[in-house]
């Protein structure tokens, strides 16, 4: 056999070798990563889990300690909550109707706005157009509680106190969901399509509700998420600005759950848990779809 040969061989078995080696720490990197993921999914799931678990069992047994099997007393909590909550003054149907009369139009508000807010930016070259983007991320940067006393003032001036209008206009305004928006825009709409559909005669609304609009569809499905458990789970202005037992909404009408009437009777808690959130997993499997979606068009576009 050749030097020459010998060495080609040499260099082979080498670079199988390395390939190997690296096969190898590809599969252990692959197999820790697994498992990272698999243990941060048990603990990210595990606490809806107890609380299921948790709302089919009596309040003594969860006194007890902690058990991962379920039982079988699901609609007897559920009966001692409708019962309880009837001298409560709202009662659970009236509690839950109550936060979808006004999440649904808050998220409804906070998303088409929003987009119609980021598309204006985005596409629109006017003179303050930098001037209106930094204000958008200033008001991000100021918390509700900053300026509750003065919105409550004004909402009792206009006479909208004890009222949902002022838990559902304002959701127009959502800084963080503009943000979103027009950054999503920045890679998923281009600005020849628009051109585009000028030049066909489309109108400017037009434009946006029946071109822009489809296109955004995955970051629309992501936000109406955010925008409605925001709004669902919203206790700190309702509880300001809502002062009828009868306009309770659920968030209000689970805190009032922690008084003496049911501090002790663990599984209607736990009951009335689980019915507040069932909603915000309707909604999230719903939109889904959409935000899976995207994702694959996005991983496949070039």
């Amino acid at each position: 056999m050749s030097t020459q040969a010998v060495l080609d061989k040499n260099i082979k078995k080498s670079s199988d070798t390395k390939l190997e080696s690296l096969s190898r720490n590809i599969k252990k990197q692959r197999i820790v990563r697994n498992i990272i993921c698999i243990f941060l999914c048990i603990m990210s799931l595990l606490p809806f889990y107890i609380m299921i678990i948790n709302s089919t069992r009596p309040s003594a047994a969860i006194q007890q300690g902690l058990s991962l099997i379920p039982s079988n007393q699901f609609l007897s909590n559920v009966r001692k909550l409708i019962v309880k909550s009837a001298g409560v003054g709202t009662p659970l149907y009236k509690a839950m109707f109550n936060s979808l009369f006004i999440s649904v139009p808050a998220t409804f508000f906070a998303v088409y706005f929003s987009s119609m807010t980021a598309y204006g930016i985005y596409v629109y070259h006017f003179k303050l157009r930098k001037v209106a983007w930094s204000f958008i991320l200033g008001i991000m940067m100021i918390p509700m509680q900053v300026s509750i006393i003065g919105f409550y003032k004004f909402m009792i001036q206009l006479g909208m106190n004890d009222s949902y209008i002022p838990l559902i206009i304002p959701a127009i305004a959502a800084p963080s969901t503009v943000f979103f928006m027009r950054q999503y825009m920045k890679t998923a709409l281009p600005l020849e399509i628009v051109d585009a559909a000028r030049i066909d005669g489309s109108g400017e609304f037009n434009t946006f509700n029946t071109v822009v609009m489809p296109l955004m569809k995955p970051a629309i499905a992501t936000q109406a998420i955010f925008a409605f458990i925001a709004s669902w789970n919203n206790l700190y202005t309702p509880s300001i600005i809502l002062s009828s037992s009868t306009k309770y909404t659920l968030p209000m009408f689970v805190q009032v759950l922690r008084s003496e009437q049911f501090r002790s009777d663990y599984g209607v808690i736990y009951a009335g848990l689980l019915l507040t959130v069932l909603p915000l997993f309707v909604v999230y499997f719903a939109l889904s779809k959409y935000i899976i979606a995207g994702v694959a068009l996005g991983g496949v576009k070039e």
